[in-house]
């Protein structure tokens, strides 16, 4: 889409998410026309040794993170690839959103780290509710792994009944990750997850997904 240089770079949550960028996410964003960099959450610099990453407690955390990669010039746009569901409670926004719809809620609390930050490079994206929302939305391509069980339809029965795979909730034995453990002991998050979303195609999966859809749309804008 543009011929200049403009470097994204993504800070995701964990394993999952750097395993889903590496396989989905960057050669799409490449094709769109960006230059793809990315990195793991640090959650504990000890004095000595190697620091230790993935999943974060605390908004502090997450924002000395964030500060430290915006330092880099290079960088065109940061964004961060982190689970709604789960999200540090002291974090901006987090204690004051609305009594709206989820799509409402997730947009305060990203519009609220925009302004925390205070640095135009920083585009959050917190997924809705969690990365497993987006394996719910790849129902039919998870279930190919697991033939004869009838994954597929429990899923596909959850996103209808929610309405769509962003809107299955995120209650503490609701949550997507909490019912794809409870549907499939078998069921690998690391692994089966992004295959079946690698199957879906993002094409497909940003018509199941309007939070997804728009968060890449906007990034798209920044490209120009």
């Amino acid at each position: 889409m543009t011929t200049k240089y403009r470097r994204l770079h993504l800070l995701v949550e964990g394993q999952t998410e750097e395993t889903v960028v590496n396989n989905v996410l960057e050669p799409y964003l490449q094709d769109r026309g960006w230059t793809i960099t990315k990195s793991i959450v640090t959650t504990k610099r000890p004095a000595t040794g190697p620091a230790c990453q993935g999943g974060v407690s605390s908004w502090a955390k997450l924002e000395r993170e964030i500060r430290l990669l915006l330092r880099n010039s290079d960088i065109h746009t940061l964004t961060i690839l982190f689970d709604y569901y789960g999200f540090p409670s002291d974090s901006p926004g987090m204690g004051n959103r609305p009594s709206s719809s989820a799509y409402e809620r997730v947009e305060h609390v990203e519009k609220s780290l925009v302004s925390a930050i205070s640095d135009t490079r920083f585009v959050p994206h917190l997924v809705l509710h969690e990365l497993e929302t987006w394996v719910f939305a790849a129902a039919e391509q998870l279930g190919w792994l697991f033939s004869g069980t009838g994954l597929t339809e429990r899923l596909q029965k959850d996103v209808q009944g929610a309405g769509g795979p962003e809107l299955v909730n995120d209650g503490l034995d609701t949550a997507p990750s909490k019912r794809l453990a409870r549907y499939c002991a078998g069921y690998s998050k690391t692994n089966d997850g992004p295959l079946a979303i690698a199957d879906l195609g993002m094409d497909e999966l940003r018509s199941r997904c309007p939070h997804l859809d728009s968060w890449l749309t906007y990034l798209d804008t920044r490209l120009n």
